[in-house]
Formats: structure tokens, sequence, C-alpha cells
């Protein structure tokens, strides 16, 4: 069957496809992601607190993720709303980002209790709308440029239709061997957003679904991956390469483009964790060094989970009375570790270091190529 954007297309490639599909190419790449995958998992493991890197790395990939559907929110604003750090509401940008992370979320709480599905895709898919989702029903979805008004591709017809594609979609991720796990992510990916199962949110659900098949792979432990920021990145290439698919069964290239944004993912990954680990080891030895009455190690580890933080962040935590946290913070402040700001009727102590080692790796993850 010929393709016609005009038409949807009902006849979508099965998965796995008939044609080869791990080329000589496409195994050299995906043995390379693979490799950085596992230095990504053995340096969340000697994290002495993995969840500093946890708290960060989705907020990355909610931002680049949201930047690709044109919601563009800056890594300052974003953090700010994350840790309730605004004189002010967040704009709906910021709003849709943070949607992002709780959608991400709620996708690998989902994985944890049952195999990856398309009830998965659906709780991620409602988190990011704040509404309960379904299969969309009604014909006439357009996918193209909204102001010239041409259509690049129509996808299927029929809610019996997309359950059966969907059934289909969710076959192969549990039966994908002997597939290398990243070829099937990359496959998967395609299927599902030539689906288009819902009316909106379908590219960052996809999106969440890349690593959550990662993860129910065996190939990502945690959720510290920003893939989209690579997506970002090489914005024009990833809707390119997706159309060559459907018009040209271009698999080769495809796999090889997610095999290579998760390599390069991986590693700036990584990146960010050792700079997690050295800006906390060097905060720690200044409030060693010049403020022994803290406890520096517990100070250090929470202004590196929470860059953000109040007077009642230590207080909640047990390190000190009111009084005294309040001092230990403006001791922080005076000596230029921290940033004190006033947000409302409150004041937020800021771990600049920290966000400026973070949003520096963000921006060239994120740069033009």
């Amino acid at each position: 069957m010929s393709f016609n954007p005009e038409q949807p297309y009902q006849d979508l490639p099965p998965l796995p496809p008939r044609t080869e599909v791990e080329t000589p190419r496409v195994l050299k790449a995906v043995v390379d992601a693979s490799r950085h995958l596992a230095s990504l998992n053995m340096a969340c493991m000697r994290l002495p607190d993995p969840s500093l890197l946890i708290n960060i790395a989705p907020l990355l990939e909610a931002q680049a993720s949201s930047e690709i559907e044109n919601i563009v929110t800056t890594n300052d604003e974003l953090f700010r709303a994350a840790h309730d750090a605004l004189d002010e509401s967040g704009s709906p940008a910021v709003k849709e980002a943070l949607r992002y992370r709780a959608a991400l979320k709620t996708g690998f709480e989902h994985i944890q209790r049952r195999p990856l599905s398309f009830q998965t895709a659906r709780a991620v898919a409602s988190e990011l709308s704040g509404t309960d989702i379904q299969v969309r029903s009604l014909p006439g979805t357009f996918i193209g440029n909204p102001r010239s008004k041409r259509r690049v591709y129509t996808p299927p017809d029929g809610k019996a239709v997309l359950l059966d594609k969907l059934s289909e979609w969710e076959r192969f991720i549990h039966n994908h061997e002997p597939l290398d796990p990243i070829v099937a992510m990359a496959l998967q990916h395609y299927q599902f957003e030539a689906i288009h199962p819902f009316h909106d949110g379908n590219g960052r659900t996809g999106r969440i679904l890349n690593l959550l098949c990662l993860n129910q792979f065996g190939l990502l432990n945690l959720p510290v991956l920003y893939l989209s920021g690579y997506f970002v990145r090489h914005k024009d290439q990833y809707y390119q390469l997706l159309r060559a698919v459907t018009e040209e069964s271009a698999w080769e290239d495809w796999v090889i483009y997610v095999a290579n944004g998760v390599s390069e993912s991986a590693q700036s990954a990584l990146n960010l964790a050792e700079q997690v680990v050295e800006s906390r080891t060097l905060l720690e030895a200044a409030i060693r060094a010049d403020h022994p009455r803290m406890p520096a190690a517990d100070i250090a580890a929470l202004l590196h989970r929470q860059p953000y933080v109040r007077i009642d962040d230590v207080v909640r935590l047990d390190l000190a009375k009111r009084a005294t946290a309040s001092s230990w913070l403006n001791e922080l402040a005076d000596a230029g570790l921290v940033l004190q700001q006033k947000i409302g009727r409150g004041r937020v102590f800021i771990n600049t270091g920290l966000l400026s080692r973070i949003f520096s790796i963000s921006d060239s993850d994120t740069a033009p190529a």
C-alpha cells in the first residue's frame, strides 16, 4: 500500500519490520549506546545519594521534551517552580513541563507494579493532560504545518483499528527478542507515534515510553537519562527520519539516530552525575573547614537534593531547631556558598554553584549542532 499523507495510514508496518534492521551499522551504534548506559548505571550505583540525580535529571528531561512541542521555558524558571521558589505563579510553559515530570514519575511507578503496556501509556498521557485520557475515536487528526495547512501525515482512524494496533505494539514490547533492546525501543517509538492514539500528548507520552522501555529492558536502572535533549538538538532530523520510515521504510537510519541519542544522552547524564558529586564534595569540604558546628555532610546533601532550600527544610530533617537552622543558612549566605533571596514572605537559600553546573551541561546538550 503506497503512502498518501492525506489518507489515514491504516496499514502500519509490522513489528518487527519485514526488512533486516540489525545491520552492521545499527549493531555498532547499539553496542556503543549499551556501553554508555552501563557506565551510567555503574556511576549511579556509586553515588552516595542517587536521589541527588533523580531529582535533577527528570527536570532537564521535562524541559527538553516540552521544548520539542514549542512549550519553551528556561531552566531557571522551571527549577524555581519545581522547588516553590517563584515570586508568582509559574507560566503555562512551566506548568506543562512540571506535568511532564509528574508523568515520568507516574510511568516509572506504573512499571514497578506491572509490565509496560498501553495502560501505562494511558496513565502517562492522563497525567500530562490532567484528565482521564482515552483512545481517540473521531477522524480528521491533522499532523502538518499549521500555517500552510500542508498535511504531512494522517494517523490511522477508527477506535477498533487503533486498539488493534496498540495490542500489536504492546505484544512487540513484551516479545521483542532476539532484537537488541535499543533497537526494540527505537522501533516501538516509531510505531507509537505512527499510531498517534490520543487527541493530545502523543509526542511527550512517546518520549517517556522510551525511558520506560530502557528501564523494563534492564538497560536503565533509574530515571536519570534526558534523551529529549538530544531530540531537541536534532529536532528536524527527528521528524525527517520518522517520515522516512513511513514513506521509504528507512529503518536503519532511524534506529541509528535513536541509538546515537541514547549514547550521547548517557554520556551527558554521566557528566551530570560527576558534576553533582564534585559540587557536593566541594561544598561539604567548605562547610567542614569554615563552619565546624554544622553537620556538613547533611547540609551539603540537602542543598544538592533541592538547590532551593528554606529554613523549614533543615528543621524538617531534624538537623536543628529553627533559630539554629536560620543561623546556619545565613552563615553560608554570608560566606558566598549559597545565595539568599526573599520569595514572598519567606527566604530561600540557593545553591548557585550546583545550578550553574547543571545549566551549563543542559545548555550545551540542547544547543544547535
